[in-house]
């Protein structure tokens, strides 16, 4: 099951098999982290409004030398940014800092169902494609029926969906839902953090029968799945190890194995999109 370097998504567009998460990178340090992911590889960069470091994603991006054109740079709407006139502002305040004159990808960060604004935030990300400030439209933290709102009242189906995923986490049903859809998942939290199931023995045995780390099997696990995974290291040398997965490949049973490890209270926190909301 070879998974591929980069992916086609429904508007023509191409995204990176595996993206860099910039939270919360911030400052000098940040702006170095971001620099090094750079030079490790790493050509999709994920950042939002409520991350509060588009400046240092822009500054690294200026820093490292590398032709703007093979970046894709995707940032996201805070839920207080909703409203039709507010969502194209922040759009346009995220250019603004990140010094840029267009988003590749522009998501909104949650749908805050109880607001009941998302649809007009995302009436506002296709305006801001046609008007050139952003490449592709996409959301974050959508469910189905989220989805299905938006893609009925522009006639726009969303270029990915960013959702926590991760082993204990797998996110089966709405994976199907974007495959039927033909959105492309993005995975934050990719590994776990805290809940990381490093030392459990489908990933250890994995990582000992191809000689990799721990979060090589479970990032691969994502790849396999077709899921774009976000990984987030300050370190060099694991931002390396992070984007180092195309030379091995996972058996069914491995894949398999790493899937059964889903748990019914696996979210990290209380992040259920139909009740929580970030603004």
């Amino acid at each position: 099951m070879t998974a591929p370097a980069t992916h086609t998504l429904n508007d023509g567009s191409t995204l990176p098999a595996v993206g860099f998460g910039t939270y919360p990178l911030k400052g000098d340090d940040g702006i170095r982290s971001i620099v090094s992911a750079i030079d490790a590889g790493y050509r999709l960069l994920d950042t939002a409004v409520n991350y509060e470091n588009e400046s240092e994603v822009g500054e690294a991006i200026r820093r490292s030398g590398i032709d703007r054109d093979e970046l894709v740079v995707q940032t996201k709407i805070p839920g207080r940014d909703h409203e039709y006139a507010k969502a194209v502002a922040s759009v346009e305040g995220s250019l603004e800092r990140l010094g840029l004159e267009r988003v590749d990808v522009g998501l909104i960060h949650w749908p805050n169902p109880s607001r009941g604004l998302y649809v007009e935030a995302y009436r506002a990300l296709v305006e801001c494609q046609r008007r050139g400030l952003i490449g592709s439209v996409g959301v974050s933290n959508f469910t189905e029926q989220h989805l299905v709102d938006v893609i009925d009242a522009t006639g726009v189906v969303p270029v990915v969906n960013q959702i926590e995923l991760h082993p204990l986490f797998p996110q089966v049903g709405m994976r199907r839902v974007h495959e039927r859809l033909g959105v492309r998942t993005e995975a934050w939290s990719p590994l776990g953090k805290r809940n990381a199931p490093f030392d459990v023995d489908p990933v250890v045995a994995a990582a000992a029968a191809h000689g990799a780390t721990p979060a090589q099997v479970v990032l691969r696990w994502q790849l396999q799945l077709g899921v774009v995974p976000l990984p987030k290291s300050a370190d060099p040398d694991r931002q390396r190890a992070n984007l180092d997965l195309f030379g091995f490949e996972l058996t069914q049973a491995e894949l398999d194995a790493v899937s059964e490890l889903a748990r019914p209270d696996g979210r990290l926190f209380d992040g259920d999109p139909e009740t929580h909301e970030e603004m």
